[in-house]
């Protein structure tokens, strides 16, 4: 395997966490996808010069404050989608909520809850609009899988489902109990 299809296997693998994390939290994938690829273009390794790490590029501060480990590619996508959605409660809009993301919740606060007027909190927020807005038109194949019925695993000793094809009289039914019981019935009076 190339370099190139070991990493386009690994960002798969990252997007993928990104989505089943953000159903999870109840953050729309599509924005948790787009926060990852302005910030890191998901790379775990990603560092900044101001010290913020991995794909959600967090300060390992906040994450500790959050009970997360920065430097965990698990806790930093965890971390990034709950700081996001702490922000968006906070401020109440997804503009505001990137814009405390990028410049920090003081700094929106400072400006009376409007974006603040850095020009990279504004490309920042515009990045990632326009990236949110592609997926939401053609999503991420990980989006995709994560909307597919997955097939559910047997259930432990469950009973089969009753089909009835021609009912002859009305029957009353009532259940007494949750568990099923074992009726013997007579072949003369029923047919399956």
């Amino acid at each position: 395997m190339s370099c190139t299809q070991s990493f386009a296997s690994d960002v798969n693998t990252i997007k993928a966490t990104i989505v089943k994390h953000s159903i999870e939290m109840g953050v729309d994938p599509a924005i948790a996808l787009s926060i990852a690829r302005a910030e890191s273009g998901f790379r775990h390794e990603a560092r900044s010069s101001h010290g913020a790490v991995g794909v959600f590029q967090l300060m390992p501060s906040t994450a500790k404050r959050m009970g997360l480990n920065a430097y965990s590619l698990n806790d930093n996508i965890k971390g990034g989608i709950m700081y996001y959605k702490n922000m968006y409660k906070m401020f109440g809009s997804m503009e505001l909520a990137l814009a405390a993301y990028n410049a920090g919740p003081g700094n929106v606060k400072r400006y009376n809850n409007k974006v603040p007027p850095y020009a990279e909190t504004k490309r920042f927020i515009a990045k990632i609009m326009t990236d949110y807005n592609r997926l939401k038109a053609n999503p991420d194949p990980a989006m995709i899988n994560a909307a597919k019925p997955q097939a559910a695993a047997p259930a432990a000793k469950t009973a089969p489902a009753p089909v009835v094809s021609k009912v002859e009289e009305s029957l009353k039914l009532e259940v007494v109990e949750d568990d099923p019981i074992e009726l013997e019935l007579n072949p003369e009076y029923f047919s399956i």
